[in-house]
């Protein structure tokens, strides 16, 4: 990313001049000002704490030794781990400070952020994953699901480069439970390198053992899983516009597709409407299939996780294969597109959907793809 490029630091100096960062992007300066808990944060506001964190990235020798392009990328991800502070910050029932959700939101922002920049999208997407999970090395040796979740982040981003982030966060502030902290990011460091995921996906017997092994909690993830699937479904997602159908005309032409926009015309519903009819008829149509023990196109926007898990579940449920099959065009395009149809999606709709998605990855499905359309 060659804006990210020509702001990071760089030897033999390893400066960072703030200024240029202020300059090239809102969002940054939209920390300005934002209060935190004094606590955890006695630095002072966001926009302070994020200079902060990144000098103290730049002063870091793992960071330093890192090929140009990774010091670029985490760079990117410290530069925007706090970016939905704005917006998430408010007071408690305690009178206290609190950005709660801002990890979920900051992946929610980034993704959009890095998408109208152009950037490529594994690029993309390994930032939005650390920022993301960037508090999850702080108190990771309390959750019951750490395993679960060092595998996801090894699936979609490197566990090295979130100690990397968690440490530049905490290094970023005047805490008194700095060192604390930094020792729970270290131990964090060495559960991943146990599991044999710090520096590199974690390792699993099939597809289908991967599939079934971020459903069922509790699952060993060594035990190779017999495939008992006995049809496949393939699952769109993506904005409006980015070209679904004819996606579905070269690659599945002759297989049945469940088509949510074919559905609102049958029931006369706009897409600014409300969907549950559509959504309970593409449902029953899919059920039509998966009885038949048919392969078949589940073609709808599917731009969230929670959306995606309602057809996966569904599937899964029948023994079905769910290949999932992510597509996306620069933001001009896919409005052009949209604006072309003989039934555009309004903006507003289309706004509300960029604000909402969330990018599959290899822990929803057998397969995910993701590719560009134009």
């Amino acid at each position: 990313m060659r804006v990210f490029d020509e702001l990071c630091p760089e030897p033999p100096g390893w400066a960072l001049d703030w200024d240029r960062v202020r300059d090239a992007f809102g969002w940054v300066r939209d920390l300005a000002g934002v209060p935190q808990d004094a606590v955890f944060h006695g630095e002072g506001d966001v926009e302070t704490h994020t200079r902060m964190a990144c000098e103290a990235l730049a002063a870091m020798p793992q960071w330093r030794s890192r090929p140009r392009g990774e010091r670029t990328r985490l760079f990117a991800a410290v530069l925007m781990h706090d970016v939905a502070k704005p917006h998430c910050t408010a007071l408690d029932d305690g009178g206290r400070i609190t950005a709660r959700g801002h990890s979920r939101r900051g992946d929610l922002m980034a993704r959009r952020i890095l998408w109208e920049l152009g950037a490529p999208v594994e690029w993309r997407e390994h930032v939005a994953a650390l920022i993301r999970h960037h508090q999850v090395p702080f108190w990771a040796l309390e959750r019951p699901d750490l395993q679960r979740i060092v595998f996801r982040v090894s699936l979609l981003a490197r566990n090295d480069d979130l100690v990397l982030l968690a440490s530049a966060d905490i290094l970023g502030r005047v805490c008194p439970d700095a060192a604390e902290l930094l020792d729970n990011v270290a131990l964090y460091g060495d559960y991943c390198a146990e599991e044999g995921c710090l520096d590199g996906p974690r390792a699993f017997p099939s597809d289908h053992a991967r599939f079934w092994y971020f459903r069922k909690p509790g699952r060993d993830p060594g035990y190779a899983a017999y495939d008992d699937t006995r049809l496949t479904a393939t699952i769109l997602s993506g904005l409006p516009g980015v070209g679904k159908d004819h996606w579905i005309a070269a690659h599945r032409p002759d297989v049945p597709v469940v088509s949510l926009d074919r559905l609102r015309a049958e029931l006369g519903v706009s897409p600014a409407g409300d969907q549950r009819a559509v959504a309970a008829a593409a449902h029953e149509q899919a059920r039509g299939h998966l009885r038949a023990g048919r392969s078949f196109v589940w073609n709808a926007t599917n731009v969230s996780r929670s959306q995606r898990e309602a057809c996966a579940g569904l599937i899964a449920g029948y023994r079905g294969r769910v290949e999932v099959v992510a597509l996306e065009a620069p933001p001009e395009v896919v409005r052009d597109r949209n604006r072309g149809r003989p039934s555009p999606v309004p903006d507003a709709v289309v706004d509300r959907l960029v604000r909402r998605w969330e990018t599959p990855d290899p822990t929803e499905a057998h397969r995910v793809r993701w590719l560009t359309t134009a």
